[in-house]
């Protein structure tokens, strides 16, 4: 599973020009599913992105997780993230996983995510043609591809 987490003060997603889903502080995740990806990565995952220490504490220091802080988390599915670009400049994704795999492992991570935060989880819409708008907070961007754990 690949993971591109941002540290927001605002995101939302739209389709069809209509919001889905919004939140205020707290983290936007775009979301990829490969085709190797099993139950170890989604938790693994679930554990580091509730830990994430990337919320400033009261002395300005990135030393508070989401959980600390209250924050809200949206969650897009964004198979574009198992893109290859190795041999050619057009992206492969044959190392994307397929809806009958990426949907349920999506729909898991959102719910142990949401388990782990003690709070909903908002989502976009798998699959569909979604807009997604943030103010990224810091910036603060992180990457985390869970075949890459060292």
């Amino acid at each position: 599973m690949r993971a591109v987490i941002q540290r927001v003060s605002s995101a939302s997603v739209a389709i069809d020009g209509t919001v889905k889903s919004a939140i205020g502080q707290g983290l936007l995740i775009l979301l990829g599913v490969g085709h190797e990806d099993g139950q170890e990565d989604l938790d693994w995952l679930v554990k580091k992105v509730a830990g994430l220490r990337i919320f400033n504490d009261e002395e300005g220091i990135m030393n508070r997780s989401v959980l600390e802080v209250g924050g809200d988390v949206l969650v897009v599915s964004q198979f574009t993230l198992m893109a290859s670009t190795k041999k050619v400049n057009r992206p492969s994704y044959i190392g994307a996983a397929g809806h009958e795999k990426a949907v349920p492992m999506y729909e898991a991570f959102c719910a142990e995510l949401s388990v782990a935060i003690g709070r909903p989880v908002k989502t976009g819409e798998f699959g569909a043609d979604m807009k997604v708008s943030l103010v990224n907070d810091g910036p603060v961007t992180i990457c985390i591809d869970t075949k890459n754990r060292e």
